[in-house]
């Protein structure tokens, strides 16, 4: 699997009268993305904010660096990488086969746990490991092997019916978005593929062996923060709403998740997201990829208990640190309180 990461530096298209986009939102977010990327030496970023009802995106900001200097526009909106943000999603899955409930108690060890050949690790594992915790301790906590151990509990052998209730769900979707050039549909690494093992299954649900954009990853968190769970279109211009999917899950697993979300910020690894001003929920991403490079991400939406906004923070840096939470979380705080 190839992941393409470089940033083609285009010329922004003509937008219509009837855009979306805030242009004093834009500026800003920019300015603060801009800052961000300067701050941790990265390669390039992107902001995309948006409207939860309606799907209008208020800001899409993507920046470069080229040759050392300064980081300039560019339209990077449709590449896809792995994405550590894909935990949540799982967790959602497996909360709809009503097999587990995030008070379930899952033993996480010493943070490595065996896999076939391979070795699952959480990113505490050095330091010996969490033990037993909740999911919902789990999820806060970015825990690789809560997440696949509680994919194991839901789903068994059967790794297709996972990749089912993903499809039900609508992750990966949408395949297209008028005004950004060159999306593709989500890949996937499924059951039907040869090659296909537990071990490829493991590192799927953490948001390895499959590539998406940032803004199809948003458009599932989205749906999340909506009224009922309602997957919408993102529209770059003031067009009516698009229904992608009118509910992705039960409206109980839907409330459970936005409270584990809430969690993350108040207790968890999106601590750096929080906000003084007004509370947010979201999940924070780490992800290594083939060339050693990380993707740290950071998606959410606010006010956490009447969602209007919801926004995705995705930075390519060359080299540890790498923390989803320290990095991209606090870009969307500083948005956030510049909303607010």
């Amino acid at each position: 699997m190839i992941t393409m990461i470089a940033c083609n530096s285009t010329k922004q298209k003509d937008t219509q009268t009837s855009t979306t986009i805030d242009s004093t939102l834009q500026v800003k977010a920019t300015s603060i993305l801009e800052n961000k990327l300067t701050e941790l030496n990265a390669l390039s970023g992107q902001v995309i904010i948006m409207k939860v009802q309606t799907g209008h995106i208020k800001a899409m900001v993507g920046l470069e660096r080229k040759d050392g200097a300064n980081y300039l526009p560019c339209e990077n909106f449709s590449q896809a990488h792995e994405s550590a943000l894909m935990h949540p999603i799982s967790i959602l899955a497996a909360l709809e086969t009503g097999k587990v409930k995030l008070s379930d108690m899952v033993d996480v060890g010493n943070g490595s746990y065996s896999v076939q050949d391979r070795e699952l690790k959480d990113h505490n594992w050095h330091r010996g490991g969490y033990g037993k915790i909740s999911i919902k301790q789990g999820l806060a906590s970015s825990s690789n092997i809560a997440v696949y151990k509680t994919i194991e509990k839901a789903f068994g052998n059967d790794a297709q019916a996972y990749f089912n209730l993903l499809n039900n769900m609508s992750y990966g979707k949408p395949d297209s978005i008028a005004g950004i050039a060159n999306l593709k549909p989500a890949y996937f690494v499924t059951p039907k593929d040869s090659g296909w093992s537990d071990t490829a299954f493991a590192w799927f649900c953490i948001g390895y062996n499959q590539t998406i954009t940032p803004i199809q990853t948003l458009t599932f968190y989205n749906a999340i923060a909506n009224s009922s769970g309602k997957m919408v279109q993102p529209q770059l211009y003031k067009d009516s709403t698009t229904v992608i999917n009118p509910q992705i899950a039960s409206q109980a697993n839907i409330d459970s998740l936005k409270q584990a979300l809430e969690y993350v910020v108040t207790d968890g690894l999106g601590q750096p997201a929080k906000s003084s001003k007004v509370q947010v929920a979201g999940k924070t991403g780490t992800v290594q990829l083939e060339d050693g490079s990380y993707i740290v991400e950071f998606c959410g939406y606010f006010p956490a208990d009447a969602p209007q906004y919801s926004a995705i923070i995705s930075i390519h840096k060359k080299e540890l640190p790498a923390s989803g939470g320290l990095m991209a979380g606090d870009v969307f705080k500083q948005i956030v309180n510049h909303m607010i």
